[in-house]
């Protein structure tokens, strides 16, 4: 239960604390916008099974692996997609602080 805490806790409170620090007068809509990139799991429908508890998705899934993630720290560079990158970004940071609770 505290890995699940602890695992969606920084899902949904890193890309609220990131929105709030950084785009305070427009925190919601960049919190929407970062919730957003959860999509990139969608790549867990491609794994058997879907969902395994005690699989690291960190360079396991398409959209998790290691040349995904050094593409969300190139699309930091651009400012129109930056706040896409950083919803990317918090979502690996969250899934690689559960590959340490496993």
């Amino acid at each position: 239960m505290l890995k699940f805490t602890i695992h969606y806790g920084l899902h949904f409170g890193l890309p609220l604390v990131i929105a709030i620090l950084f785009y305070n007068k427009n925190w919601f809509k960049a919190y929407i916008i970062m919730l957003a990139a959860f999509i990139i799991d969608l790549d867990h429908l491609l794994a058997d099974p879907i969902f395994d508890p005690n699989r690291c998705s960190i360079n396991f899934h398409p959209l998790h692996s290691y040349f995904a993630i050094a593409l969300y720290l190139i699309l930091l560079i651009p400012k129109k997609i930056r706040i896409i990158a950083l919803g990317l970004i918090a979502h690996i940071i969250a899934d690689s602080v559960d590959c340490y609770l496993i």
